[in-house]
């Protein structure tokens, strides 16, 4: 991964934190905050599942695309809950350190 692919998904994370500051009608992801954490976690499960059920059918495109929905989603839910995604891989690193394999 380049520094270019983490590059947009800091931008990605900018244009939800956008969204959820300045809500639009018009946007799909004001749209499903309204409707409440659970169905933002909801929508997070249905990607997981899907992503499981693709690798399983071993379709690799769509791998692809229900993983970006699932990294879409994450990103959603945790901004929702005032959870910067560099906390989520500070995590991943702390882990890495402290049991490296």
């Amino acid at each position: 991964m380049s520094s270019k692919d983490i590059g947009f998904l800091q931008q990605l994370e900018s244009i939800i934190a956008n969204r959820l500051e300045s809500p639009s009608k018009d946007s799909y992801t004001s749209d499903l905050v309204a409707q409440g954490p659970k169905r933002v976690a909801q929508k997070v499960g249905e990607e997981g599942v899907e992503l499981a059920l693709a690798a399983v059918a071993g379709d690799r495109d769509e791998v692809i695309n229900e993983a970006a929905d699932l990294l879409y989603h994450t990103l959603v839910l945790l901004r929702s809950h005032g959870i910067e995604l560099a906390r989520v891989v500070a995590t991943l690193e702390d882990r890495h350190v402290s049991s490296p394999r």
